[in-house]
């Protein structure tokens, strides 16, 4: 039988099969033989042992297609960041510090704002054009008022999701939106263990449910999407990161590099500079621009160390 694993805690596998259940499982001595720890994410083949108590063996674990260090978690298709338009601010040099990271390891992003209710629509406005030509989707919601749901659900279908954004953006509620009932089977899973919800956080990954829209049927929603949680950060390092290669992940600028004076230009301080001239042309948007110069500044002085 094929699954994926939502949960490890305690050398114990919570496994997620096609047909919905869920098998508490234990990895075959196999695996720490060889060295290889199961993740949260990994497809895998287990047997069962109880099918009434849902108990079985992980026995093999299938090809990953990527793996995350932190959250440490594997075969994740896609991430959203979410933000609020209010309450907090947006701050969008952590925004840009996010999807380079993500970029860098070849994961599209979603970039949901949260909280439209709270703001006016100008703010929206400004926001949209200023990662209009980021490489990711763009959605605003208010998950308070149910309002943009459907759509970013549709982004979600037969996906795993890696959920992360600051403190207070609205996350957990938006989170809610999507899988009320799941919180409650998490809970289970936690009692069946003896360890309490709301103990040490751990890596796990969230079963959306099926369910119906205006545009779409219920049948159209088959339960293999899935949500990774994480806990809120406040500030993100560019590790790994060399300064000559921060401008490959600021996508606006690739159209306009050929026209660049200098090969390797670094869009700072060189003369005809293709960039800088479509920032004053109001082609790149000067806030990613400015991003971008602190970043830079970023990393050349971390260099110097």
């Amino acid at each position: 039988m094929r699954g994926k694993i939502i949960r490890g805690v305690g050398g114990f596998y919570y496994v997620h099969t096609g047909d919905g259940t869920v098998y508490e499982c234990r990895a075959k001595g196999i695996f720490r033989k060889e060295k290889v720890k199961p993740l949260v994410g990994d497809d895998v083949e287990i047997s069962v042992l109880d099918e009434k108590e849902r108990t079985g063996n992980v026995d093999r674990l299938l090809p990953r297609k990527n793996m995350l260090i932190r959250p440490a978690a594997a075969n994740v298709d896609q991430a959203m960041v979410v933000f609020a338009l209010t309450q907090p601010k947006p701050n969008l040099n952590l925004l840009d510090r996010f999807l380079i990271l993500m970029n860098r390891q070849e994961i599209p992003v979603i970039i949901c704002f949260n909280k439209v209710d709270l703001a006016d629509g100008e703010q929206a406005r400004h926001l949209e054009q200023i990662y209009r030509d980021c490489g990711c989707e763009v959605r605003f919601v208010s998950a308070a008022c149910k309002e943009g749901l459907d759509e970013v659900r549709a982004l979600l279908e037969a996906k795993t999701t890696v959920l992360a954004g600051p403190s207070g953006v609205g996350k957990s509620s938006l989170t809610n939106c999507f899988l009320p009932e799941e919180r409650m089977e998490v809970g289970e899973i936690s009692r069946k263990i003896d360890r309490g919800k709301h103990t040490t956080r751990h890596t796990e990954l969230l079963v959306l449910k099926p369910y119906a829209t205006k545009e779409h049927s219920e049948k159209s929603f088959h339960g293999n999407s899935y949500i990774l949680d994480t806990p809120g950060f406040s500030s993100l390092y560019l590790q790994d990161i060399e300064y000559e290669e921060l401008k490959d992940y600021f996508y606006e600028f690739a159209p306009c590099e050929p026209n660049c004076r200098f090969q390797g230009c670094m869009h700072l301080k060189e003369p005809d500079c293709a960039v800088k001239e479509a920032v004053e042309q109001g082609k790149i948007h000067r806030a990613r621009y400015e991003s971008y110069v602190l970043l830079a500044e970023e990393l050349k002085e971390r260099r110097k160390y």
